[in-house]
């Protein structure tokens, strides 16, 4: 394997690289807070623009498709036309289309607008963690991607909690404007600060692998609708998602035999056979899965068991950002002090833990029941992400972060829209079971049955007749039940949540030990 270099190839004389992170943090941080800022504005765009509930969450559906498809195509594209170039272009392109999202009136233009967005988005993760990564010198690389890790890690909490707050404030569609001058000042920052490296400005990448693009296309396209729409329309057992599930595995595969026979490729398939980046795309994963399941499930929790509003449920979840950001600072210098396996253990353990911790959820919790479970999980998220990324990283050539990046960014995403996909299904298929379970126990014979079919009746019957008030109390009793029968579903996803970290655990100690200080990221 070729050795990293260990000075700062990204940095010109003269120039703090705080500055450049500064500036390549900005665009990654409005990419990934905007994969979370419309789920809250749902309800609101589909009324605004006269759609359904369901054709409105295709807002979502299709930014995370044109996103997915351009991550592993972007170490191509900063070869080709230069990083920086690459960078300035995907802001401009990313910061009109939040424009055209916020001004549109129909929902064709908004799905369009959206897929133009994703496609500018999908490369500005990979480029900012690349160009952090050869902006610092080995000893400093910890700390600046503790840095981005803040970043990439608060985004997912913050973004409901801000897309509550304009759309009860303004309007949905300030949750899009916001993204204009954030993209103006990261413009300007990149275009003073950021340089291309030597090999960059020198790279003759050749042609697009335009076959490898299609296939990849298609077959992510598929998995993201097959995920999107698969609990609504029963999985397999619709003949579509059958046919769909079919063309993306061939697609899948058949792109992976291009990539591996062809001469111009897409993406380099070979970076897997560095096992510690083999191993960090598999911890990714399932990180991606365990994080984007909680930001999902608590909101979730908060508004359709306990009928809290947009901006209170995101509210209370926030404090997981105070976590991060406590985490991340010193997380970064931690990495280059001690075995950065100790940090990932004890990351998934603690979000485990705290998992474990939301199970013993109520019908009664307050709004702060779970805060310290909450903020304890946002430091945990820093102990994984920051750690994970350096060793998994740092291990590799310069030339090949940017391609590693992209892979590695590729995997969180699919991880986040599969574990989304998982818990909601849980939940569906789950509260059934446990309603069916518990109707089981629930006879006229039982004094549980009888205290509470009395005391709904003896309340209801101030405002109306005896017969009524009777039959009111039959259809309390059937919501409370249903509700029971939801908050079981809810605790088994926070315990497969907490077992899929527990089982991470193993994971992490087979990847092998690296060093920061003193010798390139990731040396062995």
């Amino acid at each position: 394997m070729a050795e990293p270099n260990s000075s700062a190839a990204n940095l010109e004389p003269g120039v703090n690289p705080w500055l450049i992170a500064l500036a390549v943090i900005l665009p990654a941080f409005m990419e990934v807070i905007d994969t979370s800022i419309a789920s809250v504005c749902i309800p609101y765009i589909a009324g605004s623009l006269s759609a359904s509930n369901d054709e409105a969450t295709w807002v979502l559906t299709f930014y995370l498709l044109s996103n997915a498809v351009v991550l592993p195509a972007s170490a191509w594209f900063s070869l080709r036309f230069g990083r920086k170039r690459f960078l300035v272009v995907s802001i401009i392109i990313f910061t009109i289309a939040s424009f055209f999202c916020g001004a549109a009136n129909t929902l064709i233009v908004i799905l369009l607008a959206r897929l133009v967005q994703g496609a500018g988005g999908g490369a500005l993760q990979p480029l900012s963690q690349a160009i952090l990564t050869e902006s610092f010198p080995p000893e400093k690389r910890g700390l600046a991607m503790g840095m981005f890790g803040l970043g990439v890690v608060v985004a997912p909490v913050l973004g409901p909690t801000l897309g509550g707050w304009l759309t009860d404030q303004y309007s949905w569609r300030w949750a899009f404007y916001i993204n204009i001058p954030v993209g103006a000042l990261a413009i300007f920052l990149i275009l003073r600060y950021v340089h291309d490296p030597p090999y960059i400005k020198n790279a003759k990448p050749g042609k697009l692998d335009s076959i490898g693009f299609g296939l990849l296309a298609v077959g992510l396209g598929c998995l993201q609708i097959i995920l999107d729409r698969g609990q609504e329309d029963d999985w397999f057992g619709a003949v579509w998602i059958r046919y769909a599930f079919i063309i993306m595995i061939v697609c899948l595969v058949a792109f992976v035999i291009s990539q591996l026979t062809r001469e111009r490729t897409l993406v380099d398939l070979n970076v897997f056979k560095n096992r510690n980046f083999t191993l960090g795309c598999v911890l990714i994963f399932l990180f991606g899965a365990v994080i984007y399941s909680a930001v999902t499930l608590l909101p979730l929790y908060y508004q359709s068991i306990m009928d809290y509003s947009a901006w209170w449920a995101g509210l209370v979840v926030s404090p997981r950002g105070i976590g991060s950001i406590v985490a991340m600072p010193l997380v970064g210098i931690l990495v280059s002090k001690i075995d950065s396996r100790i940090l990932v253990s004890l990351g998934f353990t603690i979000f485990g833990v705290c998992s474990l911790f939301w199970s013993l959820i109520t019908l009664q919790i307050s709004p702060w029941s779970m805060l310290w479970p909450i903020i304890i999980s946002g430091f945990s998220l820093g102990l994984v992400f920051v750690p994970l990324s350096v060793t998994t990283l740092g291990d590799l050539a310069p030339q090949s972060v940017g391609n590693a990046s992209g892979l590695y960014n590729l995997m969180r995403n699919i991880g986040g829209s599969v574990g989304i996909s998982v818990v909601q299904t849980i939940l569906v298929r789950h509260q059934q079971v446990h309603q069916t379970e518990l109707v089981r126990h629930l006879t006229p014979t039982t004094s549980n049955y009888q205290q509470s079919l009395s005391y709904f009746a003896k309340f209801f019957s101030q405002y109306t007749d005896p017969i009524t008030a009777q039959q009111q109390a039959l259809g309390q009793v059937g919501v409370a039940l249903s509700q029971q029968s939801a908050l079981w579903s809810y605790i088994d996803d926070f315990r497969y949540m907490a077992l899929a970290c527990f089982a991470c655990v193993p994971v992490v100690w087979i990847v092998k030990r690296v060093r920061a200080r003193g010798a390139p990221a990731g040396a062995h």
